[in-house]
């Protein structure tokens, strides 16, 4: 399974879901692949953010080596699906969709749900990595039992 998760700026909400789908992962002994992608450009090549860092490590979660980049159309290729974190981001995302196929792969990471940005609210990182995580387990749980 490849699994794609995207936010605006590939800096707070998808580098903790990539961190933390990928642990939960290899906890489950599930040999997936997981990368984080930002629907802007701003932060292309820097670290997330340092407060997303210090959350997760908090948590025993290390994104500290993830690297910020843009979504390209080419990920709809490379991914099997493409979790966003709000309406938003689908939005954008689907507006690069080439087909079906393409917008078949992107869902909101927790169903109907959104995940806030926590940028402008250093409290929120903590409630978003909460969330984050209980979708990460969801998926991981669906997934297990579709086995």
């Amino acid at each position: 399974m490849k699994i794609l998760m995207v936010c605006l700026g590939n800096i707070c909400r998808s580098p903790l879901a990539h961190g933390i789908m990928e642990q939960l992962a290899a906890d489950n002994g599930l040999d997936w692949t997981i990368d984080s992608a930002g629907t802007g450009n701003w932060h292309i090549g820097q670290a997330p953010d340092r407060r997303s860092i210090r959350t997760a490590f908090e948590h025993g979660v290390d994104i500290s080596k993830q690297v910020c980049r843009q979504f390209c159309i080419s990920d709809f290729d490379d991914y099997d699906v493409i979790y966003v974190m709000d309406k938003s981001n689908l939005r954008d995302v689907l507006s690069l969709a080439r087909n079906d196929r393409d917008a078949a792969k992107v869902k909101l990471l927790l169903g109907d749900q959104e995940v806030p940005d926590p940028y402008y609210n250093d409290s929120q990182f903590e409630p978003v990595f909460n969330m984050l995580e209980e979708g990460c387990k969801q998926i991981i749980k669906t997934y297990i039992s579709n086995i």
